[in-house]
């Protein structure tokens, strides 16, 4: 992870320059002997960006305006009035501090897709700025009985409907597409009709891991504890069992510590506070982990990116740095640490060809394209990378009715590529953009660890 404390340069401290070569504010050296140069010890310093709740004036030091992360924003370029991440980042934070401003409402457009991070030269912490300027903007600009208000804390606990729904499955799964339902839910909530609401397993995740009786093997020196997320227990166990299969493969005890949300939608809506709420449960159950010897694997990117990248830049808890240094996506995991290719060298498929997306928040970990290098020599399957650009649903983003055609804009170059690739099937890591892939193209869309199963798993 990129180092974003505070660092000041020796180079420019004035104390370690010739008394007659002093540099000024601006980096400028001043003339020798200057006719009324006021003496250093007079000279009181006024904090003209006082430090808020996170101190984010040396990455704001750091943008040089060079527009960059806005020619990455994938919301700018499909949306004239969005004033792109330079703004929504340094500019703003700079402007708040200075003047008594309010946040820029437009903070709530921005998709949380984080591209801006990975495309900055600089290190600027544009995420992080993001998320801060989103969380005052909720709290303190944000009407508590709005719609807005309300359907985005509803998108954000999306683990607390998720369980209720998952003690009756079948009538949620009704319920949640019944065509006159999903209308009422776009008039009153904002909640787009267009798209149909995931299924509900009939059994979670954590239901099957229990009847099943926990983990198969035992294991003092290759151990891990799954963080399996939100989609993956209530949604598609499908993929946590496909997890949980191929680790055992390799020979590795699987604990299931207690566990939220991974906080990402919380993060993209500004609701800091639950964010929070949940990482103190997660950072404690994990961190418990680790020191019993494990690991932490997410099946999902958005969650591996949470806890690596969003957890300690966000959040001041004890354990937070131990989770962040110990937490890996699962495929990445077992290239680092087992033959994964030599394992494969050896596999059979039948046939199967995918267009692969890489998620935005696989790029900011450089995991985009691990699936297509992986599979490339794999006999039986073609893998296919369907190009850079962004699925445009980024979590809740999407799932809001005067943000969808935006999405659906965003996802266009990916749904044409899609559909140009060889196959019918797609493959992702990230559950959402799972979802835009089917909803754009009507292909079924598979998690990577699927077909490792497939393709190791007797």
């Amino acid at each position: 992870m990129t180092d974003r404390t505070d660092e000041t340069d020796d180079t420019h401290r004035p104390g370690d320059q010739p008394e007659q070569h002093r540099v000024t504010d601006g980096g400028v050296t001043a003339a020798p002997g200057r006719e009324g140069a006021i003496p250093e010890e007079d000279t009181n310093v006024t904090e003209v960006f006082p430090e808020g709740n996170l101190d984010l004036r040396a990455g704001a030091d750091n943008c040089y305006k060079c527009t960059t992360c806005d020619t990455s924003c994938p919301v700018a370029e499909v949306d004239e009035e969005f004033p792109g991440p330079k703004f929504q980042g340094p500019e703003q934070w700079r402007l708040k501090r200075k003047e008594d401003a309010d946040i820029d409402g437009s903070i709530m457009s921005c998709s949380n897709c984080m591209r801006c991070d990975s495309a900055c030269p600089s290190d600027v912490p544009l995420s992080q700025m993001h998320n801060e300027a989103r969380g005052e903007y909720v709290d303190d600009q944000m009407d508590a009985l709005s719609t807005e208000y309300v359907r985005n804390r509803i998108l954000s606990n999306y683990r607390t409907s998720a369980e209720l729904a998952s003690k009756v499955p079948q009538l949620a799964n009704f319920a949640m597409n019944f065509g006159p339902a999903r209308w009422v839910m776009e008039k009153v909530l904002g909640v787009t009709k267009e798209r149909e609401f995931p299924e509900f397993a009939e059994q979670t995740f954590r239901e099957w891991w229990r009847e099943r009786g926990g983990a198969h093997v035992q294991s003092s020196e290759k151990r891990i504890a799954y963080f399996h997320g939100c989609y993956s227990n209530y949604n598609t166990p499908e993929v946590a069992k496909a997890m949980v299969r191929v680790f055992e493969h390799f020979g590795y005890e699987i604990l299931v510590p207690p566990q939220k949300c991974s906080g990402t939608p919380m993060f993209a809506n500004g609701m800091l506070d639950d964010a929070r709420r949940d990482a103190e449960t997660n950072v404690e159950n994990l961190a418990s982990a680790i020191a019993d010897g494990a690991d932490v694997i997410a099946s999902c990117t958005s969650c591996s990116l949470s806890l690596r990248q969003e957890y300690p830049e966000l959040f001041d808890i004890d354990g937070v740095e131990d989770v962040s240094d110990n937490t890996f996506e699962a495929v990445e995991y077992l290239r680092i640490y087992e033959d994964l290719e030599g394992e494969l060298a050896d596999a059979e498929l039948d046939g199967q060809s995918f267009g692969y997306h890489g998620p935005c928040h696989a790029r900011n970990q450089g995991l985009h394209r691990q699936a297509v290098e992986l599979f490339r020599d794999v006999d039986g399957v073609r893998v296919e990378d369907v190009g850079d650009s962004c699925s445009g649903i980024s979590g809740t983003y999407g799932w809001k009715e005067e943000k969808y055609d935006t999405s659906m804009k965003i996802g266009e170059e990916m749904f044409e590529h899609m559909k140009h690739a060889e196959g019918e099937a797609g493959m992702t890591e990230c559950p959402t953009c799972a979802m835009q892939m089917e909803h754009g193209t009507g292909y079924d869309i598979y998690h990577p660890l699927e077909l490792l199963e497939d393709a190791l798993v007797d």
